[in-house]
């Protein structure tokens, strides 16, 4: 029961949260407007130290922390992949390559012959 009052808890917060972040945005996107006579390093570090803020302010709500495991299953997942070789890699794509070559010089020559035949009709 008290697992369920500690989100409650969190979840109320949230809108506050993304507001948050939302104005650490708006204030990126301004700040780089007003400051668009500085040096350009100066302004993509600035707004780079704003969306890693606003990135951690997101990452604190029920949203942020769900998004947040989600990206770390998805690293599971991706180890657990069974990557073809290279071999594997190029046989694929030459039978791929030649697939769409074949299948090309049959939809020119069919084009081809329907011109040739429209073109006697007319």
């Amino acid at each position: 029961m008290s697992g369920n009052s500690e989100i409650a808890a969190t979840g109320r917060l949230d809108g506050l949260k993304w507001g948050l972040a939302a104005v650490l945005v708006a204030i990126g996107v301004y700040g780089n407007y007003y400051f668009s006579s500085e040096s350009l390093f100066l302004r993509v570090a600035g707004l780079l130290v704003l969306a890693v803020i606003a990135g951690f302010v997101a990452l604190q709500t029920v949203k942020g922390d769900a998004f947040w495991t989600l990206l770390k299953d998805a690293k599971t997942e991706i180890r657990k992949v069974v990557w073809p070789s290279r071999q594997e890699t190029v046989q694929t794509t030459l039978v791929v390559v030649a697939v769409v070559l074949v299948m090309g010089l049959i939809l020119w020559g069919l084009d081809s012959l329907l011109g040739w035949m429209v073109s006697s009709l007319i």
